[in-house]
């Protein structure tokens, strides 16, 4: 009779031990990582016009918002643009990294939200105070990652809830698209009208991507009927990085520290994690916490505002093409984002100079896939009042204790969800 020793378990050596405990609760890579052949063959007409769009809703909207952060603090021009320079460049690098290491889309920009915080507290802080708060920020939302809090957090969370967040922060560019098209439309109706003919057209838009194009006939009848406005190039072309020393103090810690890392580890990166996961992504939510912290710190130093998982950008990159293709769509936005931080002065002025239908128009057409798929994941599940609780939340713009509403819609939108939606019933146990 043939007996058999059971086989013993592998032999764990102290490397791997070490290795272990300092990768924390990090996620591994699961997928195969690509070569320079698969990238290419992979990147798409789609991919890139995806990327290319992607990066024009982060070049116009969001550098606004640093814009009018930054002269709240009066920082002179080359504070402003080193700022833009390091969001834009450090954040490229981070996006190519992650994309190409999960082979899976990940761009990392700048949180919004934490960029309208830090500009109420510039208009009475010292900057360099201001960025010593965004230094212990990114220890925090990387600590948070290490440890694995954020991954038990986001799955906890309903996924229709965080879905109707996702709707009720993109809702505000479907209703610019309708106020673009009604009061500039020379501007919104030729971008409109081809963004709807070659979306009705598949086979043809998967050669000639409908955003992309409806960027370009924007750009083009801006600058036959004379509409860009002057100044494109006042600032400049090669940005010219400042270094900065944080300084520590407790008001901006109490100020900032909790209010930057809810924005990035909660609503940024939640909307992040939400739409990746919606396109069949599985978004390493531990990694994107750690990762957000590790670029936040050394970018404070060029001034910039804290790291984080895009959810705009990112539904941008995933709206069009295959599932597979995603990453490179990525990948390329990384590549145009550090070429956007070089010439950071001159990219941003010749947007900002724009008509404000086409930055309305494009972000209205961009985030039309994403917004109805959004509303689609947010309202056909079992928690629909706590749901429409969290999108109402949402959209207000409420904001409580220096937090923004997006926060708000999750915490109200659970609780509703825990007093007003049925339980699901257990299915009938069987002999």
């Amino acid at each position: 009779m043939k007996t058999t020793t059971p086989s013993s378990p592998p032999t764990t050596t102290p490397t791997t031990k070490r290795k272990q405990r300092a990768l924390g609760a990090l996620e591994p890579p699961t997928n195969t990582r690509p070569g320079l052949r698969e990238i290419l063959s992979d990147m798409t007409a789609t991919a890139i016009g995806n990327a290319f769009v992607a990066l024009l809703f982060a070049a116009s909207g969001p550098v606004a918002v640093i814009l009018a952060a930054a002269a709240q603090g009066n920082l002179d021009g080359s504070l402003v643009s080193s700022w833009i320079f390091g969001v834009f460049l450090g954040n490229g690098l981070l996006t190519i990294f992650l994309s190409w290491l999960y082979r899976s889309p990940q761009a990392y920009f700048w949180t919004i939200p934490g960029t309208v915080i830090a500009g109420d507290a510039l208009a009475h802080l010292p900057f360099a105070e201001v960025l010593g708060a965004y230094v212990l920020t990114g220890v925090l939302i990387f600590l948070l990652g290490w440890t694995g809090l954020v991954a038990r957090v986001m799955d906890a969370l309903p996924p229709q809830i965080v879905m109707a967040m996702v709707a009720g922060i993109f809702l505000r560019f479907g209703l610019e698209l309708v106020d673009a098209s009604l009061t500039d439309p020379l501007i919104a109706l030729p971008m409109i009208l081809l963004f709807v003919a070659l979306t009705a057209m598949p086979k043809i838009g998967k050669f000639a991507p409908p955003v992309a194009l409806a960027a370009g006939i924007g750009t083009a009848v801006t600058l036959l009927a004379g509409r860009l406005g002057p100044g494109a190039l006042d600032g400049g072309i090669v940005a010219s990085p400042v270094l900065t020393m944080p300084a520590f103090s407790l008001a901006a810690t109490i100020e900032l520290v909790i209010p930057l890392a809810i924005t990035v580890v909660i609503v940024q990166n939640g909307q992040g994690v939400a739409v990746l996961r919606a396109a069949g992504h599985r978004p390493p939510v531990n990694v994107a916490s750690a990762v957000s912290g590790v670029g936040t710190v050394p970018l404070a130093f060029l001034g910039s505002t804290p790291t984080c998982l895009t959810g705009p950008t990112n539904a941008l990159l995933v709206a069009e093409g295959r599932k597979e293709t995603h990453y490179a769509a990525a990948i390329a936005c990384g590549v145009l984002s550090i070429g956007v931080g070089l010439i950071a002065p001159a990219f941003t002025g010749f947007i900002l100079a724009m008509p404000a239908a086409f930055i309305g128009t494009l972000a209205g057409v961009a985030m039309f896939t994403p917004l109805k798929n959004a509303f689609l994941a947010g309202f056909s599940g079992g928690a629909s009042a706590g749901a429409l609780a969290c999108f109402l939340v949402t959209f207000s713009e409420l904001s409580l204790l220096g937090i923004s509403a997006p926060f708000w819609g999750l915490v109200i939108g659970v609780i509703v969800a825990k007093l007003l939606d049925p339980t699901p019933k257990s299915p009938p146990k069987h002999p």
